[in-house]
């Protein structure tokens, strides 16, 4: 079939733009639509990559380690919320669950992350995604211990101050993991793996407060105690294991361990072999867009984040889901969903435990079934889905609210109930896996770590189908958003006869 006439008919048959599957295909004699890299196409074509291999067991291993960080940050930030649902808790210090001193107290843990901003990108950089997470771990080390000795000193200032630290060593560690897991992750993988990371804070918010709840009928201060010291479990896990991990070969290849990173992406990503389709692709990527004396080899220079349009617009992409992720009334339920509760009627604080473990519950069921979908329909699409769910639900949740203050109405008491699971579970579905996945895969390696810092300062591309290298070519482009929804014509016999075009021409612009 001559070029013009293909042409012709793919316009005319071209799939639904909603069609995002792994490959999305119409056969043409011998050729197929695709959405994404052609290079990254013909790689799944030529070798389908087996999630449940015996290197691939390792590596989803080592990427569990690297998850415990989200557990670890579920637990820390769910944490202060059951406390303020304790007795004991509000005794001791002789506080509420609303009011100046609580919001002082919860800002703390935000202070103390955006303190860290300034750290994070060094620390990643410098010494690596695992060396930086242990010095994030290290940080909360001291900050869980400063809160539980407060019973010593009965000073509300020491707590705050413990939960500064908590903040900026879990800003450090929180913007490790992700990026660790996002580099070392199999590149066909990575979508899914990478979104089902922070489907874990909800097992850390699960653990935490069942913690709670399992304490509350504890004598004196132990149910507020316990919980606090269990913090330590995770960090500790971490620390026993963190020097088991193979390190981000993209890390490696800037710093001039070539060699080094070639082994990690052969054992784990290759199945043991140098001539994969998946190893050569990704050093094809390494050899083109990764430098060994870019920005992110000095610690104190910012200058990728701002160096060209397509810098600025990836910025933009990064913080502008974390604003969105932060402004969408999540914090509320997170920090102060006791106070949302006794505005409800419901005080008893047994029952508002009940209500936090089984919301988490909810969302965590939600999150992995979210996870599900991130490459099924894209980013995109579940990121315009989310935003209108949690708009048009709080709108209600506000006014069966309001209803209930002025009537005392039990109807509206149980409506508030059932909007808050809906909202989390939105929430949960669309927000919790796209809000690691989305910023780490939109910065280029360059800018990825001091950009996820970003991400602590402010809390539509589509970015499937492609390693990370290759989203340089979307950001690139005129018409970032709509060149990463063009589908394209893949050749299969250049996908099949020969190995020396598999891999294909480098189509990122770096």
């Amino acid at each position: 079939m001559e070029a013009s006439s293909l042409d012709k008919k793919m316009d005319n048959e071209m799939p639904p733009v909603n069609d995002k599957s792994t490959i999305k295909e119409k056969v043409l004699g011998k050729t197929r639509v695709i959405h994404g890299s052609e290079a990254f196409n013909n790689a799944m074509i030529k070798e389908p990559p087996k999630l449940f291999s015996s290197s691939s067991r390792i590596l989803l291993l080592a990427l569990f380690i690297g998850a415990i960080c989200s557990i670890m940050n579920g637990y820390e930030a769910s944490l202060f919320n059951g406390l303020l649902e304790t007795p004991h808790f509000k005794d001791y210090f002789k506080v509420k669950n609303a009011g100046v001193w609580t919001g002082i107290v919860a800002s703390m843990y935000e202070i103390g992350s955006f303190t860290a901003f300034p750290f994070i990108g060094p620390a990643l950089d410098t010494f690596g995604r695992r060396f930086g997470l242990f010095i994030g771990i290290v940080v909360l080390f001291l900050g869980i211990i400063v809160q539980a000795t407060t019973l010593e000193t009965a000073k509300v200032g020491q707590y705050m101050g413990g939960r500064f630290l908590l903040g900026f060593g879990i800003a450090i560690a929180a913007s490790a993991g992700p990026t660790y897991v996002v580099e070392i992750s199999h590149p066909a993988y990575r979508g899914i793996i990478t979104a089902a990371y922070n489907t874990f804070w909800f097992v850390g918010a699960i653990i935490s407060s069942g913690a709670i709840r399992g304490a509350l009928n504890l004598g004196g201060n132990t149910p507020w105690l316990l919980p606090t010291w269990l913090q330590l479990i995770f960090p500790a896990i971490i620390v026993a294991l963190i020097g088991f991990l193979p390190e981000s070969p993209r890390w490696l290849y800037v710093h001039g361990r070539t060699e080094e990173a070639e082994e990690i992406l052969v054992n784990f990503h290759g199945n043991g072999s140098r001539n994969s389709a998946w190893v050569r692709l990704q050093l094809e990527d390494f050899s083109a867009c990764l430098k060994n004396n870019g920005a992110d080899t000095r610690w104190w220079d910012y200058g990728a984040l701002f160096r060209n349009r397509a810098s600025v617009y990836r910025l933009a992409c990064n913080c502008m889901i974390s604003v969105y992720g932060q402004w969408a009334g999540n914090a509320v339920i997170s920090y102060f969903l006791s106070a949302v509760l006794d505005t409800a009627g419901i005080t008893n604080p047994l029952d508002q435990t009940n209500v936090n473990i089984g919301l988490n519950c909810v969302s965590f069921l939600l999150a992995v079934i979210g996870t599900c979908f991130v490459d099924r329909i894209g980013r995109r699409p579940l990121l315009l889905f989310v935003n209108a769910g949690c708009c048009l639900t709080w709108v209600a949740l506000t006014i069966v609210t309001a209803d209930y203050a002025h009537t005392g109405s039990s109807a509206s008491a149980k409506a508030t109930i059932a909007f808050v699971y809906v909202f989390g579970a939105i929430y949960a579905a669309g927000f919790n896996p796209l809000l690691v996945l989305y910023p780490v895969e939109v910065l280029s390696f360059e800018m990825r770590a001091k950009g996820m810092a970003f991400s602590y300062l402010t809390g539509g591309i589509e970015t499937n189908n492609r390693t990370l290298e290759q989203l340089d070519e979307i950001f690139s482009a005129k018409n970032p958003r709509k060149f990463s929804l063009e589908k394209r014509m893949m050749n299969l016999d250049s996908g099949s006869e020969s190995d020396d075009t598999l891999v294909g021409e480098v189509e990122a612009k770096c």
